[in-house]
């Protein structure tokens, strides 16, 4: 059983495709600790990625031809599983007056258990490579036709057209990307604050939920 154990850890008892990736995974993880001591990513050199790593710059061009394609992969990275954490919770045998809520809640945990990656999401949606900007701002995009279309599909807002039902989401979507700079700053074993936090967050995302019900009304009215 020991051998096994060992087998399963030592990179040298891996196959070449599981030290690839667990090469990737460790310069990912590598450039995302060196953010969260207070470096901006755009500071960051692969040399110094390579030996947070723990291995030699060379491997680093194995992976990635440069720090902004590094960067555009914890982009993509996070809104690959923010979105799917979304879709379930959309999807889950909860009341409609209960998805709201439990949708917040899930974002908030996700936001905790990955708070570099939303330090660097955070920083570099405003700042630093203007490619990350743009793959930032791709990836709202996403979120927000996503949401969009699952609107369409639960039969709700039908009287919206697409370019307003759009604008809708994406103002989910910022109130989202909003509220995780809040969510970094709170203070660990704050209990009480982080339940008033997440209902703030719920009732603003329900006023902009109640106003699209309004508009959506007064068209099918018209």
């Amino acid at each position: 059983m020991p051998a096994d154990r060992t087998a399963s850890t030592n990179p040298q008892y891996l196959t070449r495709s599981a030290r690839k990736d667990l090469t990737r995974a460790n310069l990912l993880q590598a450039a995302l600790t060196l953010m969260g001591e207070g470096r901006s990513f755009t500071s960051l050199g692969l040399r110094e990625i390579a030996r947070e790593a723990g291995v030699v710059p060379n491997a680093f061009y194995r992976h990635f031809r440069n720090t902004d394609e590094l960067g555009l992969v914890l982009v993509e990275d996070v809104g690959i599983t923010l979105r799917r954490l979304l879709r379930e919770a959309r999807k889950m045998a909860v009341a409609p007056r209960d998805m709201l809520r439990r949708s917040v809640s899930v974002y908030l945990e996700y936001v905790k258990l990955n708070r570099l990656q939303f330090m660097f999401i955070s920083s570099e949606r405003s700042g630093g490579s203007r490619i990350l900007r743009l793959a930032i701002r791709n990836d709202v995009s996403h979120f927000t036709n996503e949401m969009a279309q699952d609107f369409r599909m639960r039969g709700l807002y039908t009287q919206l057209p697409t370019a307003s039902l759009q604008m809708v989401c994406g103002m989910i979507v910022m109130t989202m990307l909003a509220a995780a700079t809040d969510i970094l700053d709170l203070p660990p074993g704050q209990a009480l604050l982080e339940a008033e936090m997440s209902e703030n967050f719920v009732q603003q995302l329900k006023i902009i939920l109640f106003s699209a019900t309004r508009l959506n009304e007064e068209l099918s009215r018209s």
